[in-house]
């Protein structure tokens, strides 16, 4: 039990310094060729914040507006996390994982690094 209580509160004094909530509406579009194959509008809402002096996480999610060429669009469910953090002077190292719902689940990752002048 001690160890839990401490745990916690060693938690709350790492809390981030900054952390804001945000909404972010994100249209994405798909081709094969010059054919198009289809779109997705999100609107999310999320909540930003840092973790200790040279790292910052996001997460959001909210509905997903699927609009598949040539067939009826869906709303889904759709959402984000991910992480960055300061390797190096204007360098940073940022992963992402993303899921949208539907007939079949599908999700997404992505990291890179941003160079920054």
């Amino acid at each position: 039990m001690k160890t839990a209580i401490l745990s916690a509160a060693v938690l709350f004094a790492a809390a981030p310094a900054f952390a804001a909530p945000y909404v972010e509406v994100e249209s994405n579009s798909g081709f094969t060729g010059s054919d198009y194959t289809g779109g997705t509008i999100e609107s999310h809402v999320g909540y930003e914040g840092e973790l200790g002096e040279k790292s910052s996480y996001f997460v959001q999610a909210g509905p997903a507006l699927v609009l598949t060429d040539g067939a009826s669009s869906e709303v889904e469910l759709s959402g984000k996390v991910g992480a960055s953090v300061e390797v190096a002077e204007n360098v940073e190292l940022y992963k992402e994982l993303s899921f949208l719902t539907g007939g079949t689940n599908s999700y997404g990752l992505k990291a890179g690094v941003r160079y920054t002048f």
